[in-house]
């Protein structure tokens, strides 16, 4: 029986390169000379400090750029709130958001059902899996999905005929 997965998975060394090139273009901007501004990459997460809100948007900004630039959507940050920090900086975290969670998959699978597109989906972990008699049905499927708004980026992968 044709099926496919619907997951949501992003490549952690492009995240790399995109933090690596916007702390490279932190350091060469003259709107930034004289400030204390970084950019950390740990394990699932980013921190960003910046000196003051403005500074901490245009880094916001320039690191969304670089993951655009490198075919990395930035829906997988999930940003948090900014928090004071010492000398009147803040700080922001943004998590690296990997796989679907229970709540998104339940309403991908309620958006599946809704379509009455004649294929069964279920929940797998952290990915979707779509089974259909028809391949036709399931790339209804991934259109349907495509056009959907999740929060999440969302990747069609192991197409099974």
């Amino acid at each position: 029986m044709p099926s496919f997965d619907v997951v949501s998975t992003v490549d952690l060394q492009e995240i790399d390169n995109a933090v690596n090139q916007a702390r490279k273009e932190i350091g060469q901007r003259y709107d930034f000379k004289g400030t204390h501004n970084e950019i950390e990459l740990e394990n699932e997460a980013i921190t960003i400090l910046a000196a003051d809100d403005y500074k901490l948007d245009a880094v916001v900004d320039i690191l969304k750029g670089k993951l655009v630039r490198r075919n990395v959507s930035p829906r997988c940050l999930d940003f948090g709130k900014k928090e004071s920090a010492s000398a009147g900086a803040v700080r922001q975290r943004a998590a690296i958001v990997q796989g679907i969670s229970k709540e998104k998959g339940k309403e991908i699978v309620k958006t599946i059902k809704e379509s009455k597109l004649k294929v069964q989906a279920q929940i797998m972990d952290d990915q979707v899996r779509v089974t259909g008699k028809k391949i036709d049905d399931l790339q209804e499927v991934i259109q349907l999905l495509k056009g959907g708004d999740f929060g999440i980026e969302l990747q069609y992968v192991n197409m099974r005929s």
